[in-house]
């Protein structure tokens, strides 16, 4: 018995209804990527999207435990989430990374990881007193009681998206607001059907 033709990216996707791609959240520690990115799957579900989330803390905990934080650590993790992603991407999906990502080079590399256009990369911009202000893990405080080391904006660099896709200024606007733009860019680009109305959850 002959074997059918391999089912690939273009089959998976049109059982999905919508082009894959992945959301790249770049921001530092306390800009909101999280916050931000979980609305933005909860709009995306309520429009029949097919999503995945990878959270950069999620990621330290299981597939890089065993990275730390020096340079070379954090460009493996950001090596290690693309590739992942690159794979979600293939089956089909939506998927959403939070992950601060410092280096301009580490996330041009995440964008090889996939076909032109399927990645999107959303710079979450908050600026470094605005993030100490909120502080919702305790780090800056850990950072200014000397208690933690190499740590982004502060003693390890982050070097700012110079083109991103989209560029989230957070101050003075709400995560569902953010979201919803993240949204409207995608039926732009066309990864969403135009004709695909956005129901809220709990609307």
């Amino acid at each position: 018995m002959q074997a059918g033709p391999i089912v690939g990216k273009l089959g998976r996707s049109r059982l999905k209804g919508h082009r894959p791609a992945v959301l790249w959240l770049t921001g530092l520690s306390g800009a909101g990527k999280s916050t931000i990115a979980g609305c933005l799957e909860r709009h995306l579900n309520a429009l029949g999207a097919h999503t995945y989330l990878l959270d950069g803390d999620d990621i330290r905990a299981t597939l890089s435990r065993d990275l730390g934080f020096t340079g070379a650590d954090r460009v493996e993790n950001v090596r290690r989430v693309a590739e992942v992603a690159g794979l979600f991407a293939d089956a089909g999906l939506i998927v959403i990374v939070c992950l601060i990502s410092p280096f301009q080079s580490s996330r041009r590399m995440a964008r090889e990881c996939v076909e032109d256009g399927e990645f999107i990369e959303i710079f979450v911009d908050t600026p470094l007193e605005e993030c100490r202000r909120r502080d919702p893990k305790g780090l800056y405080a850990k950072v200014a009681a000397g208690e933690l080391a190499n740590f982004t904006g502060i003693d390890s660099p982050y070097e700012r998206p110079q083109a991103p896709e989209l560029h989230l200024t957070t101050i003075g606007q709400q995560p569902e607001e953010l979201a919803a733009m993240v949204v409207a860019y995608l039926r732009q680009a066309g990864i969403l059907h135009v004709g695909q109305e956005l129901q809220l959850p709990g609307a």
